[in-house]
């Protein structure tokens, strides 16, 4: 008797199981942990496939965190325009998302995830550097290291007292008045001088 070598072919649900199983090792092994070939190994296919449909390793965490928009993509708009008035549009963008109803539910879920998995380690090895983090570091003067982190924990912060915790008067304010509050600390934190 002979078994078949090579790879498996692709399924209509072949996409799932590498997604389950990217999930899986996502949340078991963090970001760092997570290989392609791993990957591909649990789902039993070949990593050329798992590329196929997802690209790269950046490209597989974010279909696997199932964000009903892509943050790249949202937010290139925001980048283009340079960062004088950065902070603004960046906000602005942001709760123009998330203040969605047919998206807010999935960001929910996504936020509640990244936080409880592996104590915040996606947020803090995956998300920030992998997802947001390239995409801000357009609007930085220097030190994107830090000035990243800053702009991740004003917005990290909001998503937790506006939607997780509906905390008053945040949760009813209007988008307009949150930008004229928050924005130029965003702003500060892109562009402005740090100590």
């Amino acid at each position: 008797m002979t078994t078949a070598r090579g790879r498996r072919p692709g399924a209509p649900d072949t996409r799932a199981e590498v997604l389950t199983a990217a999930r899986a090792s996502f949340a078991e092994k963090g970001f760092r942990g997570t290989t392609i070939r791993a990957v591909a190994a649990s789902a039993g296919v070949d990593p050329a496939l798992v590329h196929h449909y997802f690209g790269t390793k950046d490209d597989l965490f974010v279909a696997a965190l199932q964000i009903p928009v892509d943050p790249r993509e949202v937010l290139a708009p925001v980048v283009a325009a340079g960062p004088d008035g950065a902070g603004e549009r960046l906000l602005r963008t942001f709760l123009r998302v998330w203040d969605d109803p047919a998206v807010q539910p999935g960001l929910l879920a996504m936020v509640r995830s990244l936080i409880t998995d592996d104590n915040g380690g996606l947020v803090r090895d995956a998300f920030i550097p992998v997802v947001v983090g390239p995409v801000l570091t357009g609007l930085v003067a220097d030190r994107p290291e830090v000035r990243i982190p800053l702009v991740a924990s004003q917005l990290m912060g909001l998503i937790v007292a506006r939607y997780v915790v509906a905390l008053p008067p945040l949760a009813a304010m209007p988008a307009d008045d949150l930008v004229a509050r928050v924005g130029p600390t965003l702003q500060h934190y892109l562009t402005g001088d740090l100590p």
